[in-house]
């Protein structure tokens, strides 16, 4: 049996919560989830973690072979190693010594089932304990007392005739329960050596490294499977927490007032000029949101509580326009929202929604709050 053992804190001094962080529009942790779920030979994923938000975002997922582990409190602390908690789990599960054990790292999102596909195939050969992930490394490395560590300064080689050095990049390791209850080490005996991309280097750590991966995870992973996406046909959208900061304000008449934002109504705009069908929906009932949705131009607009909620609704527009909710893109803010964020196939949110909302899987959290122009914000990255 595989298992595969993921430990997130939810303690952080760098990124606070940083492994249920939005990246790249889903928490962290769930890339690696995601990964290892499509990957065949893995049996068992475990989550290790003590908290309750990283819990709770890990079990909203549908995933099959995902459970949470609540770690004890003195093996989530500063000062606990990895190794305490991959031991604490072993025993309260009672492990077969012959079951392999591979420890994941959240901080490595850019890690693919196919790399622990053929690492996993490369360690079942039997040739190797424990195995490790490396990148190759092509700088030029030096000791302190000035002398050249891995290459010579009169005969420095060029790139291309330069074999680098390997550097672990922590990505995941693997190895036999027996190993580590013996080593009390994620490596041990006879280790070898899986190499990954050079790109797949960093692990987030600091916030510079957030950005640094987020946009490495668009130009090596998101880019490959963008073509697999289907056109988006119909854009649609909530108002209050949305098109509005969900304020509202009233007159000394008792007339309800709420405020718009002119970025966004360029946006729609935007999506008229590309083709692109567009609608309101929202459980309110006003005249406001009336003839906002007529200067915008919308396609579509429904007012008021409905049976089946604003799912129904996306339905019934697919329908007249014969596509597919796969076809739709939204963009909502709170718990009404989150029925259709999950059906539809480009999903978004402003930045200050729900944490329910932020945690829904594939879902892109935009920069901008709401009524400060996260529609058009949510737009541009769409038509870009």
């Amino acid at each position: 049996m595989v298992i595969a053992f993921i430990p997130v804190r939810g303690g952080s001094k760098s990124i606070p919560l940083k492994n249920i962080k939005p990246f790249c529009g889903k928490p962290l942790v769930c890339w690696n989830i995601e990964a290892l779920e499509q990957c065949n030979e893995v049996d068992e994923i475990i989550v290790a973690t003590d908290s309750d938000k990283i819990e709770e975002t890990v079990t909203s997922q549908a995933y099959k072979k995902t459970k949470v582990y609540r770690r004890s409190a003195e093996n989530a602390c500063d000062t606990a190693s990895t190794e305490s908690v991959m031991l604490e789990y072993i025993r309260y599960a009672q492990l077969p010594t012959d079951d392999i054990f591979m420890l994941v790292q959240a901080t490595s999102p850019l890690t693919e089932t196919i790399h622990f596909r053929e690492a996993l195939d490369k360690y079942s050969k039997g040739e190797y304990d424990s195995i490790l992930t490396c990148v190759r490394n092509y700088r030029f490395f030096w000791n302190e007392d000035g002398t050249s560590m891995n290459y010579d300064y009169k005969k420095r080689p060029r790139r291309q005739n330069f074999s680098g050095m390997l550097m672990e990049n922590g990505a995941f390791y693997i190895n036999k329960v027996e190993n580590i209850l013996e080593s009390g080490n994620r490596l041990s005996g006879h280790i070898g050596i899986y190499e990954m991309p050079e790109y797949t280097a960093t692990e987030i750590d600091e916030p510079d490294d957030w950005i640094v991966l987020e946009n490495l995870m668009r130009k090596h992973v998101l880019s490959r499977h963008k073509e697999t996406k289907k056109p988006i046909k119909l854009f649609l959208c909530d108002v209050d927490g949305t098109l509005t900061n969900g304020g509202m304000y009233y007159s000394e008449n008792g007339d309800e007032l709420k405020k718009f934002n002119t970025r966004d109504g360029m946006g729609f705009q935007l999506l008229r000029e590309a083709g692109i069908k567009t609608g309101i929906i929202t459980s309110e009932d006003t005249k406001i949101v009336a003839n906002r949705a007529k200067k915008l131009k919308v396609d579509f607009l429904y007012q008021g509580k409905r049976d089946g909620g604003k799912l129904s609704v996306a339905k019934e527009i697919c329908e007249q326009l014969g596509i597919t909710l796969d076809e739709v893109a939204y963009i909502g803010d709170d718990v009404n929202c989150v029925e259709l964020l999950n059906a539809v196939g480009t999903k978004a949110c402003p930045a200050d929604a729900c944490e329910k909302v932020k945690n829904i899987l594939g879902i892109y959290v935009m920069i901008k709050k709401s009524g400060e122009g996260c529609v058009r914000e949510f737009i541009e990255k769409m038509l870009n």
